[in-house]
């Protein structure tokens, strides 16, 4: 779609800890100054990468305040806003608005809540109050919701809501969202060539935090639909890409940036740094990254 307010890439940011386990708000500014030096023109503030689930209510906004304020209109700005009350996801969006970003993403209903397509509808519709384009997150093997083609097609009826981000990992289920006709953002990172391939209108990747340029190359080949140019950047993506997912995502994701030259520090707690035993593995799967992020 030529009026998508979402294409290409959107960067899901690292939230960056100093060794207290407290948000380095000057690391921030450092990391986003790299990443717009980069290419970058999308980011999600309090991003699943960036830890969203372990951030206050009071953090999430301060980060999107910030980082807004750091940004100053050279890229868009998705904010994530999931709550478990729909109130304090109008509250959440209220805020990015009155902060400048250009969206919101949202999960459906989770922690035991509501799994019937009507509740669901019920829920965006209350939180579409928040005034921002809405970007639902399809992410059916944490939250026990999943979008399918006909609930994406009764969401995108509500004012506001204009996409939905899918990070199922199932590419067959993704292409049935894309056949819809509807705007569908790839959040897998493996998948990144093959949605492209399949008429996804837009990413919000994780794993860009490690290699931004790489990334982008990747991105603007399939606009361009040289599929043999995004072949070939993906071959040095697709080790690590695949790695990250298989498990320790997000530690992995901050250890992978850190070696590349985009240290965020480390996970808050709970999670802890990359385990020893895996660092070897995750240095091969980055091959030549680094040297080709630092040219």
């Amino acid at each position: 779609m030529s009026n998508f307010p979402f294409p290409g890439l959107n960067l899901a940011l690292t939230t960056p800890f100093d060794a207290t386990g407290r948000i380095d708000w000057d690391r921030l500014e450092t990391l986003i100054e790299r990443y717009l030096g980069s290419g970058v023109r999308g980011f999600v503030l309090s991003s699943g990468t960036g830890m969203h689930v372990y951030l206050s209510k009071e953090e999430s906004m301060e980060l999107a305040r910030r980082g807004s304020k750091i940004i100053k209109g050279r890229a868009r700005i998705i904010v994530q806003t999931s709550a478990l009350l729909a109130e304090e996801v109008v509250e959440r969006s209220k805020h990015a608005a009155d902060c400048g970003a250009d969206g919101v993403m949202v999960l459906p209903p989770f922690f035991e809540g509501p799994t019937d397509d009507d509740d669901i509808v019920a829920f965006y519709t209350e939180v579409s109050n928040g005034g921002l384009p809405i970007i639902g997150y399809n992410v059916p093997q944490a939250v026990g919701v999943e979008i399918t083609p006909s609930l994406l097609q009764m969401l995108c009826e509500i004012p506001n809501f204009c996409t939905v981000k899918d990070s199922s990992g199932d590419l067959g289920k993704q292409a049935s969202l894309i056949r819809t006709g509807l705007p569908v953002m790839n959040g897998a990172d493996p998948l990144v060539p093959y949605s492209l391939y399949a008429g996804a209108s837009g990413l919000i990747w994780g794993g860009a935090n490690i290699a931004p340029k790489t990334c982008l190359a990747i991105v603007e080949a399939a606009r361009a639909q040289n599929w043999l140019g995004v072949r070939e950047s993906w071959e040095a993506l697709e080790p690590v890409m695949s790695l990250i997912w298989q498990g320790d995502y997000v530690q992995s994701v901050y250890a992978a940036s850190k070696i590349t030259g985009f240290d965020a520090g480390n996970p808050r707690r709970p999670l802890r740094a990359l385990a020893e035993d895996k660092m070897d593995a995750l240095h091969a799967a980055l091959g030549d990254l680094a040297e080709r992020e630092a040219v």
